[in-house]
C-alpha cells in the first residue's frame, strides 16, 4: 500500500466514525472505473438500529445517494424494509426491491464496513435493486439487456463474480487444461480476456474457450472479477494472493 493510498485510508476511517457519531452511519462511495459499475452503501445501520446495511449500484452517485440516504432515514423512524417486496419514495416514478446479499460478496464490496465491524463480515445486508425504464426487474424476463450489469445481482452467482456473460469467448492455453495454474490474467482494452500458465505462453498452445469454464478450471479467478479494462493480474503460485496494475508495458 503506497502512501498516498495510506493516507486516504486513514482519512476515510476517520470519517466513517466520525459520520456514524454524528449521524448514525456513514455513506461510503466507490466510484465507477472504466470497466465496474460505482456503487454506495451504508456503515452503521446494523450497529445502531439492528437493520441490515444498504447497498446500492449502477445509478448517478448523487441518486445512489439519496437512495441509501433516504433508506437510512426509514430506518432511523423505526421502519424495517423487506426483501421481495415493492417499495415506492426511492426513485420517482419506479419502485424499488431488495434482496439479501449472500455473505460470498461481502469482501468484494463491503470492506471498510468490514474494517467498522471489527474486521468482522458478520453482519447482514439488502441490496436495493431498480428497474429498467419498462419497470422490469433484473431478474424479469423483458428486462433492458444493455443494462444487465450496471447492478450485479449479490444474492446469486457466488460461482461467477465477473459482469461479461458466461459465455464470453476468452484466451487461454492448453496449458491450463492440463493442470497447470494459471497465473498471469489480462483484460485488455478492447475487453478480451486471457488467462495463461506463464508469462510468454506459445502462441501454437492457445485455446479458445468460454468464462465460466475458466472459472471452473479456476474458482479463484473469480477474485480479479474488477480487473480494469487495460490492467493485468499475477501470482507467484495457485496458493499466493492476487496482485494487479494497469498494464503498461503493453500500453506502450
Amino acid at each position: 500500500m503506497n502512501d498516498q493510498h495510506t493516507q486516504h485510508d486513514i482519512e476515510s476511517k476517520k470519517a466513517i466514525l466520525a459520520d456514524i457519531e454524528k449521524f448514525g452511519c456513514h455513506l461510503a462511495l466507490i466510484e465507477l472505473d472504466n470497466y465496474l459499475p460505482g456503487f454506495v452503501y451504508s456503515i452503521g445501520l446494523y450497529k445502531n438500529y439492528g437493520h441490515p446495511e444498504i447497498i446500492c449500484f449502477g445509478l448517478k452517485t448523487d441518486v445512489m445517494g439519496f437512495i441509501v440516504n433516504h433508506a437510512s432515514d426509514l430506518v432511523k423512524k423505526g421502519e424495517s424494509l423487506t426483501p421481495n417486496q415493492l417499495y415506492s419514495g426511492f426513485l420517482e416514478g419506479y419502485d424499488v426491491q431488495f434482496v439479501e446479499v449472500d455473505k460470498a460478496f461481502y469482501a468484494d464490496y463491503l470492506g471498510y464496513a468490514g474494517w467498522f465491524y471489527d474486521r468482522d463480515f458478520d453482519f447482514p445486508v439488502l441490496q436495493l435493486v431498480w428497474p429498467d425504464k419498462q419497470h422490469h426487474f433484473p431478474w424479469d424476463k423483458g428486462f433492458n439487456p444493455d443494462w444487465r450489469f450496471r447492478q450485479p445481482l449479490l444474492d446469486r452467482n457466488t460461482d461467477y463474480k465477473f459482469y461479461e456473460e458466461r459465455n464470453l469467448g476468452v484466451y487461454t492455453t492448453r496449458q491450463a487444461f492440463e493442470g497447470e495454474p494459471i497465473l498471469y490474467v489480462y483484460h485488455n482494452e478492447d475487453g478480451d480476456w486471457q488467462f495463461h500458465t506463464s508469462l510468454e505462453p506459445n502462441l501454437d498452445d492457445a485455446k479458445l474457450l468460454c468464462l465460466e469454464e475458466i472459472t471452473k478450471l479456476d474458482p479463484s479467478i473469480n477474485d480479479i472479477y474488477h480487473l480494469r479494462y487495460g490492467w493485468r493480474a499475477w501470482r507467484n503460485s495457485k496458493e499466493d494472493e492476487w496482485e494487479w496494475a494497469e498494464d503498461i508495458e503493453r500500453d506502450a
